[in-house]
């Protein structure tokens, strides 16, 4: 990768030079310049433009938006990390090169491809053309939404690969039998519980309406009323903007109780099976819990290999995952543009000594061969 380095730091230094006057601008019809997008950083080959940040940024807010949060609040919010935001996008480019260099671009559009036609199946939409108009019609673009869903995959895909799949078929044996005598308690079989739900808004509501109404439906369920009707009639959790609970009946599915939110837990805590919770308050509603199924746990510790590899690779993924980006990022050609610099620079740590010297190798070999030529 240092070689590579080498070999792109001249090159990468015209192309930012030229990007940064050449593409920022565009000749009108009356003549004058006007500022069309701006590069705010070369990451190798690749650039940040302005128009990608404010792309991600309209994506932020409308996140935080569904949350319930209002939208000048969201756009502040999302603003205010502007910086944090544009790491993120160099770090992402990183990733996106490296899976081309590892040839996983076929299978990231593949998946792409069956995760969209799983969307147009879950809501009843026969072909993917019907689905880029329904995303149309409800004013998404299929093009962005292919391309951050593209992103992820594809993110995901290289550190499954270059980190935590090396990191779980690389523990020897007898490492992972320490572990497990040193933690027994982590493979004990938990409690699980098998969950359905009632969620309801309060966006745009009077919260104590909705906690009433909530209230309302406890007593009639605890009466005898069927728990799939009424989630059905009433639950209002949304999936792509529509409803799901018309179809699932409020299933959300099977838990151990040691993963599940501490209030949650709590909440269900002495809850029967069949029975349901009082009314909980969370981020953006109330919900009701009903549970269906409960297996109580077991404190017999058994060693499961594939158990303790996966225990081990999540304990220490975080570390590792923060490694493999860093040497990323060491063995990558990195320029911010000066607006940018002193708030971005920072975050990723870059060592600016280091590319200095490589820009000052690099042009003084060219100088070298320039002064070498015959006139």
């Amino acid at each position: 990768m240092k070689s590579r380095f080498i070999s792109l730091t001249f090159a990468a230094l015209m192309l930012f030079a030229l990007l940064s006057v050449v593409s920022t601008i565009v000749i009108a019809q009356e003549g004058e310049l006007k500022v069309v997008d701006e590069v705010i950083a070369q990451v190798n080959e690749d650039v940040i433009t302005l128009s990608m940040v404010r792309r991600e940024t309209k994506q932020r807010v409308e996140a935080l938006k569904q949350g319930g949060m209002p939208e000048q609040q969201a756009l502040d919010e999302v603003t205010k990390h502007q910086a944090d935001l544009i790491a993120t996008l160099i770090n992402e480019q990183l990733l996106m090169q490296r899976g081309k260099e590892l040839d996983m671009a076929s299978e990231v559009e593949a998946e792409v491809n069956r995760r969209m036609l799983e969307v147009a199946k879950e809501q009843g939409i026969t072909t993917i053309e019907k689905l880029d108009e329904a995303m149309r019609g409800s004013g998404m673009d299929p093009v962005v939404t292919r391309q951050t869903l593209r992103t992820e995959i594809m993110k995901q895909a290289v550190i499954q690969q270059e980190v935590d799949r090396k990191l779980f078929l690389g523990l020897p044996l007898d490492e992972l039998k320490k572990y497990f005598e040193a933690n027994r308690i982590k493979f004990t079989k938990p409690e699980i519980v098998v969950l359905s739900e009632i969620f309801l808004s309060y966006a745009g509501k009077n919260e104590a309406d909705v906690r009433a109404r909530a209230m309302e439906l406890v007593t009639q369920l605890r009466s005898g009323a069927d728990f799939g009707a009424l989630a059905a009639a009433n639950s209002e959790r949304e999936l792509n903007g529509v409803r799901v609970a018309p179809q699932n009946k409020g299933k959300v599915g099977r838990f151990e109780m040691p993963n599940l939110r501490e209030e949650i837990a709590k909440q269900i805590k002495s809850v029967t099976v069949g029975g349901v919770s009082d009314p909980l308050k969370i981020n953006d509603g109330y919900q009701i819990l009903r549970v269906d199924e409960r297996t109580e746990a077991s404190s017999t510790a058994v060693f499961n290999e594939n158990q303790v590899r996966e225990a081990i690779t999540i304990e220490r993924s975080p570390k590792e995952r923060e490694m493999y980006l860093r040497n990323l990022l060491n063995d990558a050609y990195i320029k911010i543009s000066d607006s940018y610099h002193d708030s971005v620079a920072p975050l990723l740590k870059l060592n600016t000594s280091a590319a200095a010297k490589a820009d000052e190798s690099t042009s003084g070999k060219n100088a070298d061969k320039n002064k070498n030529k015959k006139p």
